[in-house]
């Protein structure tokens, strides 16, 4: 939200912009244009009216924010979806924001029916949403790693992330120090997958292990689940007794009654 002093910068800079674009705007069309604009961040205004005075043409509301959303830092839609699809590999690290990450939610399931077109088209729809609404609350970009289990590329991509300018210098060491942690093997992963309920490849020996631990598991659920049933099915049977009971006792009173008169 810019401030009333920068709101002032705004309107000079508006006039001299369209000046310099060969139009003539009227202070009340100026004052409109600051309201429409005003949550953006000045240096973003800044850089969008420089790119509107190189483009060319009309200066409107609709071409400022054109270039100030392009200035966000926010990826398009198919550079998301190439970082969504890459961000699927669980091996790789990768440097998304959080609308990718959210618009992957939508996608994934598809992904792993195989239907890359489908998922493709799911994941655009999501992160269009996702990206317009957050403009539109004048939310910041915010970058985070997504850390694969292979430990030779997950430095390779905080320190590109970094240099990028996509995560802080701060970021980047947080990361790099947690990466001097032993790694996670693939194995790892899937016992941890194994936990949280999500299905990840192992090696065929581990797999092994897993599918006899899934089995118990299972079992054990299984038999849980039978006695909440069975408890279920006797509270009903119990509250069908009472109510049997209660019925006899309400008859035999009424019918003690008719005998009295």
């Amino acid at each position: 939200m810019l401030s009333d002093h920068q709101q002032d910068g705004l309107l000079i800079s508006l006039f001299a912009t369209a000046e310099a674009m060969g139009q003539q705007l009227t202070q009340g069309a100026a004052l409109i244009m600051v309201d429409d604009l005003v949550s953006y961040t000045e240096p973003v205004l800044a850089q969008a009216l420089k790119a509107c005075r190189r483009e060319g043409g009309r200066l409107t509301v609709a071409s400022i924010i054109k270039h100030a959303d392009g200035a966000d830092g926010r990826p398009g839609k198919d550079e998301a979806w190439s970082i969504a699809l890459a961000g699927s590999d669980e091996a790789e690290t990768v440097v998304m924001t959080f609308e990718i990450q959210q618009a992957m939610t939508a996608s994934a399931p598809i992904l792993a029916m195989g239907d890359k077109v489908g998922a493709r088209m799911a994941f655009i729809s999501a992160y269009e949403r996702l990206v317009a609404q957050a403009r539109s609350q004048a939310t910041p970009v915010r970058w985070s790693v997504s850390l694969g289990f292979d430990p030779n590329r997950r430095l390779r991509a905080v320190e590109t992330a970094q240099r990028m300018n996509l995560i802080t210098q701060d970021q980047a060491a947080g990361y790099i120090a947690d990466l001097r942690i032993v790694p996670t093997t693939q194995d790892g992963v899937a016992i941890a997958g194994l936990l949280s309920g999500e299905a990840r490849q192992a090696s065929p020996e581990v797999s092994k292990k897993l599918a006899k631990v899934r089995e118990i598991i299972d079992a054990d659920k299984a038999k849980r689940q039978r006695a909440a049933y069975k408890r279920g099915q006797a509270e009903r049977v119990r509250i069908y007794l009472r109510k049997r009971q209660a019925r006899a006792a309400i008859a035999s009173a009424i019918s003690q009654v008719r005998g009295s008169g």
